[in-house]
């Protein structure tokens, strides 16, 4: 019985540390300043209009990121509809000084017609907001530049992520956010301070 306990132990303590690791992200350091590496890799996703996008590409200015699939109950709804707030909110300085990128966490089903549809369904057809997708292997790759990965089940559901994060113009993480119960508002109020600051939030 003791073996079995001690297994059990450190079976629960890998998954409480992968956990951890899992949802560090790309994080500024103990003493706030950028980690070394970016968060936005050269792997070439598609858009919800066709066009092929690497997220390294978006650098230049401040990126909100979130990740989404199309089929999604609930969650997704309510973070895309808090970024359309949030893109009501910034105006004309979205796309023009800031980004929105959305992530396809089922790219198995959400190819560029899905993801349009999705975007008009839920009033996020908006310049300088992208739906990307790509090749499963191209969004794990993606993903992992944020330091997360995909729950695939069994029967093809798909885990939520419900991780928003807000990226510097050098695409390193400035913040972290749990997209379920951060406001729009607050989301703005960091991409001003960065807009002003010239990157740092």
């Amino acid at each position: 019985m003791s073996t079995y306990f001690n297994l059990r132990s450190v079976v629960i303590a890998v998954a409480l540390t992968t956990g951890l690791f899992a949802a560090a992200g790309c994080h500024h350091d103990s003493e706030g300043g950028a980690a070394a590496a970016s968060c936005l890799t050269d792997d070439k996703l598609v858009d919800q209009n066709g066009n092929t996008v690497a997220l390294s590409s978006l650098k230049g200015k401040p990126l909100i990121v979130d990740f989404i699939y199309t089929s999604c109950p609930g969650p997704c709804l309510m973070e895309t509809a808090k970024l359309a707030n949030v893109a009501l909110r910034l105006g004309n300085d979205l796309g023009s000084k800031v980004t929105i990128v959305s992530i396809s966490v089922d790219p198995e089903h959400d190819g560029p017609k899905q993801l349009l549809e999705y975007s008009r369904q839920q009033g996020a057809d908006e310049k300088g907001w992208y739906f990307l997708t790509g090749g499963p292997g191209e969004i794990d790759r993606a993903l992992a530049g944020f330091k997360l990965s995909r729950q695939v089940e069994p029967d093809g559901s798909v885990g939520h992520l419900v991780d928003m994060m807000l990226i510097g113009p050098d695409g390193r993480l400035i913040r972290e956010y749990n997209g379920e119960v951060v406001k729009a508002q607050d989301i703005v109020d960091d991409v001003r301070k960065t807009l002003n600051k010239g990157g740092a939030a």
